[in-house]
């Protein structure tokens, strides 16, 4: 009598992963306006006058700040710009990113 093998299907299924995801903080200077900072953060990370003024007084306080948590792509891009803009205007204003644990 022959011997007959099978073979088990196996279904893969794939899974997509999500995307890592990066803070951008704000680092304090004693430099820059307050309501130049307000201004920025409003304009590029859409916060309100309310939360742009509590992010901006915890980096006072504590030296940084993180604003937003974005995708690499945003988060750098959000941090580039709006730290070209304190260059702008002449001021040592910066955003920078890193990764969230």
């Amino acid at each position: 009598m022959p011997e007959i093998t099978t073979k088990p299907r196996t279904k893969v299924k794939l899974r997509t992963e999500r995307p890592k995801l990066y803070k951008v903080i704000l680092v304090n200077d004693d430099f820059t306006p307050r309501e130049f900072v307000v201004t920025v953060l409003k304009g590029e990370f859409k916060l309100s006058e309310d939360q742009a003024h509590r992010v901006m007084i915890t980096a006072h306080q504590r030296g940084v700040c993180v604003v937003a948590v974005f995708t690499r792509d945003v988060a750098e891009t959000k941090a580039t710009r709006a730290t070209d803009a304190g260059k702008a205007k002449g001021y040592p204003l910066l955003f920078t990113t890193e990764p969230e644990e």
